[in-house]
């Protein structure tokens, strides 16, 4: 094995036409924080930093002393630097991709297929699904994050079904009336069939009926006519369109949670959760695919049916929609974001400005690999195991750490803000 065992990287930055123009983007201003060489263009569009060893991504490794080669080659050159539980259970492959987003323009109305489901499609239709993996999703937004997550409650669902004549229009009233019989009964089942129902008949309503619909509630909000809409309801519906003129995924909103997460708070989205990012910042952890059912708010392939058919139609809140984090049980400055997968869990280490100067944090040993990226404040990272080699955390570094070593960071400003990603295998 390489004796370097902690060392920095190169990540790439992938530009979507989504993303934040130019230095309003977190991730733009990240990589140019850690990179001199990197130029933000005030006219070009930084939507995702990819940090990992995904193949349309790679990191690469910035280290004196070490070879110039990509973060995925070395971990296959040295193996045990996963941890042996990860190396067994994921193939000698770093088994999570982390990221920040930068969010301008909205996502698409999507859901990712559990584990089984993922190789059905991928064996089925491998142009469309390109590998047999799951990607359940964490999205921790840095900045006010807004997104759509989940199934309504029903009852407002109905109620907009029965306040907002032009969605009602595009459900259709048959599917419309089996949904309200339903939220009469009280019966789980029954619900959960009647939303996929009224979900299913809007997705696959006519084109033109969808387009006239949606331009008779246009041209009723610009009027400021009477519509049962709250004022942000009304304000993200005419957002989307303006965005996707036309385009059916403008009604969804009135099906899913309407998501307005403060810095710190986190979605996780797992299997089968219908959701898209709407704007904002956000650190993002996924397991490593690229298998996307969509079906509204973008150009790109969309599968109505497989999205309809897969979904999870469960009433849910929006706070039910929060994933809580857990307090470390012996490190008050770590809060630990951890989902029922084994891919990936995120750790938010938040050293506090008050840190009696000069101060040290140790970085603990795990026994997985994990990539460190640092949003605020500065310091030296030292290994116990090689004493000599020092690794700076700055503002938009990215520091990989090879399983079971432990770095102790020599702070440098008042106060740190790092988001580090590893695998919670036990």
């Amino acid at each position: 094995m390489s004796s370097a065992l902690v060392f920095p990287l190169k990540c790439a930055v992938q530009q979507y036409a989504w993303g934040k123009v130019g230095s309003d983007s977190e991730v733009a201003k990240l990589s140019a924080s850690s990179d001199p060489n990197f130029v933000v263009n005030n006219n070009a569009t930084y939507a995702e930093l990819w940090m990992g060893t995904h193949p349309k991504g790679p990191s690469t490794i910035v280290s004196p002393g070490m070879p110039d080669t990509s973060l995925a080659q070395w971990v296959q050159d040295n193996p045990t630097a996963l941890g042996e539980k990860v190396l067994h259970k994921f193939d000698k492959q770093l088994p999570f991709l982390f990221k920040v987003l930068s969010v301008n323009t909205s996502l698409s109305i999507q859901a990712h297929p559990a584990k089984q489901h993922a190789e059905e499609l991928h064996a089925a239709r491998p142009d469309k699904y390109p590998d047999p993996n799951h990607k359940p999703e964490m999205a921790i937004a840095l900045t006010p994050f807004e997104g759509l997550c989940g199934f309504r409650p029903l009852e407002e669902i109905v109620g907009f079904l029965k306040g907002v004549a032009e969605f009602q229009a595009a459900v259709g009233s048959e599917a419309a009336e089996v949904l309200m019989t339903a939220q009469s009964s009280g019966q789980p089942d029954q619900v959960s069939q009647a939303m996929q129902r009224c979900f299913t008949a809007l997705m696959t309503c006519d084109k033109d009926t969808v387009a006239k619909q949606l331009a008779s509630l246009l041209d009723r909000l610009s009027k400021q006519g009477d519509v049962a809409m709250s004022d942000s309801s009304k304000e993200l519906f005419q957002r989307l369109h303006s965005q996707f003129p036309g385009d059916v995924g403008c009604f969804v909103i009135f099906f899913l949670n309407h998501m307005r997460l403060q810095p710190g708070e986190a979605m996780f989205l797992g299997p089968n959760k219908p959701h898209a990012y709407l704007s904002g910042d956000c650190m993002e952890c996924m397991a490593c695919s690229d298998n996307v059912v969509r079906a509204g708010l973008t150009p790109k392939y969309i599968d109505v049916s497989t999205l309809c058919d897969m979904l999870e139609y469960v009433p849910s809140s929006p706070q039910q929609q929060i994933f809580q984090c857990q307090k470390h049980p012996t490190d008050s400055s770590v809060s630990i974001y951890n989902p029922p997968v084994p891919d990936f869990a995120v750790a938010k280490i938040q050293i506090p400005s008050d840190c009696a100067q000069p101060c040290t944090y140790t970085l603990e040993a795990v026994d997985s690999a994990s990539i460190v990226l640092t949003i605020e404040g500065e310091g030296e990272g030292t290994t116990p195991s090689v004493a000599e080699h020092k690794v700076k955390f700055s503002r938009g570094s990215v520091v990989f750490v090879s399983a079971n070593q432990s770095v102790d960071i020599a702070c440098r400003s008042k106060g740190m803000l790092m988001f580090r990603a590893f695998c919670p295998l036990e």
